[in-house]
């Protein structure tokens, strides 16, 4: 997983409350195991017409957000089913930061695990950076999770709340497989004491 730094750049207005991980990620690209390659259907049924064409006036499909990191939503954003199609499809796309004024446990703990910064923020600040993200190329929002502030263009600064592992952990880009490497040499002498003392195994 690679190392979160500072992201700054347009952000992505969605302000429909209660987004599922369904409108995310919808069932029928679930049948893969890989995390590349589900970025071109986020939000699948919200960006295209049943004929494949682009449905033009949503927001994706916009030519300021089509680059996006920052995504900008409205509350319980990933709820519904626990699938980790979900943020795997955002971070295919481009997206390494989510904010919202609350989302769904098990989807803000898969943002971690994939690098991506759930954050949390009220909602006065939340319509701030919504208007923000509204005006397109012409406002910029930066995010850094050093300092755990997120600035909007005019300047102004929210800081948000964050658990100091899961900070660590995106700082330094370790996934569960990452932490565990970091433990590799006591593991290996775990699994040469088994050896000797239960040779059967």
């Amino acid at each position: 997983m690679d190392k979160f730094e500072t992201v700054s750049g347009v952000a992505v207005p969605m302000p429909l409350i209660n987004i599922d991980t369904d409108m995310i990620i919808p069932k029928q690209f679930l049948k893969t195991i890989k995390r590349s390659g589900l970025g071109v259907n986020l939000f699948d049924e919200l960006r295209y017409n049943r004929d494949g064409s682009e449905i033009e006036d949503f927001v994706l499909n916009r030519p300021a957000y089509r680059q996006a990191e920052i995504l900008v939503a409205g509350g319980n954003f990933g709820c519904g089913s626990s699938r980790e199609h979900a943020p795997w499809a955002l971070k295919d796309f481009g997206i390494k930061v989510v904010i919202s004024t609350s989302f769904a446990d098990i989807f803000l703990n898969n943002c971690f695990k994939n690098g991506i910064l759930p954050v949390v923020l009220p909602q006065d600040a939340v319509n701030a950076l919504m208007e923000d993200a509204e005006r397109g190329a012409n406002a910029r929002i930066t995010v850094n999770l050093e300092c755990q502030a997120v600035s909007a263009s005019d300047g102004t600064e929210f800081f948000f709340e964050v658990d100091e592992f899961k900070k660590h952990c995106l700082l330094n880009g370790l996934d569960d497989i990452g932490l565990s490497m970091q433990k590799s040499d006591a593991l290996e002498r775990h699994e040469e004491k088994i050896a000797q003392s239960m040779p059967w195994v």
